[in-house]
């Protein structure tokens, strides 16, 4: 089968500073080894600008104001890990609008599966606080563009950045239609994710603790979280797909290999099979490392071209 993967040069034009792990290079990277890897099986697509509609489902109007109207002529410091310049704006929307695009393409379209290759990445931004490097909170534009223009009564999210996605479960811990599914490293930054963190019921959280590697990762999705989602039945899959687990990455310390991405991503598939019509949307979080964050790019892409769509 083929894939669509939305992007946009512009997501290369957030630029929070030369030290910063959160740099341009790592879109250009994941870009260039997806092309290598993979050639004509891929669908590239121009990821379109997100309307202020799609991000006023999740986000207050004071954040889109920061975000989009401050219009920084340098860098300017929202928190000490997080920065606007003079290109982030665009960048924010752009990265908004692949994930909304996306959706749009797995349920109207032609498309079964998508990748959105977009930064900044979004899953800690809540409603009202862009933080974590994160403006946007790009899934959950996604998700609420999901339900709010497609019907859909069972969207899931499944987050499997090293880090908990504190922005996402905050923003819909009171929406039974969402599911939200996490594993990461606690302790860790932002210091959320607890397993009695339960919301609705639509929460589930698998915190790992610093040096699990493979095995801890694979039995906590085994055995908590997969099933959870088979429970859900989501018509829609979402994933924060973050590769800031694996063993190189400079900000955590998970064991994870790229095979252990792939083999997660092969799972999700198959739910996403059985109840979702294989519709996916990976949505690119976190991965520090550049060697490893091309090498798990290409396996978990790799794995949503090899896996089947349907059960039939």
């Amino acid at each position: 089968m083929t894939l669509a993967v939305y992007t946009h040069a512009a997501c290369l034009g957030h630029d929070p500073g030369p030290a910063h792990v959160e740099r341009p290079e790592r879109l250009s990277v994941v870009t260039q080894a997806l092309r290598d890897a993979f050639g004509d099986a891929l669908h590239w697509r121009q990821a379109p600008r997100a309307s202020r509609g799609a991000l006023l489902r999740v986000h207050a109007p004071s954040l889109l104001h920061t975000v989009l109207e401050t219009r920084p002529t340098q860098r300017l410091a929202l928190d000490p890990d997080t920065l606007l310049s003079p290109g982030s704006a665009e960048a924010a929307l752009r990265a908004a609008g692949a994930a909304v695009a996306a959706v749009d393409g797995v349920l109207g379209g032609d498309d079964r599966r998508a990748f959105c290759a977009v930064r900044p990445p979004g899953h800690h931004a809540s409603a009202d606080t862009a933080m974590g490097f994160c403006l946007f909170n790009n899934v959950a534009v996604a998700a609420a563009h999901a339900l709010d223009r497609h019907g859909l009564a069972r969207v899931a999210i499944a987050d499997f950045d090293v880090h908990h996605g504190n922005g996402t479960q905050a923003i819909f811990e009171r929406e039974p239609r969402v599911q939200y599914l996490s594993s990461h490293q606690r302790p860790l930054y932002p210091d959320s994710g607890g397993g009695d963190e339960r919301g609705v019921g639509n929460l589930v959280n698998a915190p790992l603790p610093p040096g699990a590697g493979g095995a801890e990762f694979r039995t906590a999705w085994r055995e908590r979280l997969l099933p959870a989602l088979e429970a859900f039945a989501p018509q829609l899959l979402l994933l924060s797909a973050g590769f800031d687990a694996h063993w190189r990455d400079p900000l955590a310390q998970l064991r994870l290999h790229a095979d252990d991405f792939a083999w997660l991503t092969r799972a999700l598939a198959a739910v996403a099979a059985r109840h979702a019509h294989g519709r996916i949307v990976s949505v690119l979080e976190g991965g520090y490392d550049l060697d490893a964050l091309r090498a798990c790019a290409v396996a978990h892409v790799g794995a949503l071209l090899a896996a089947p769509a349907t059960t039939d």
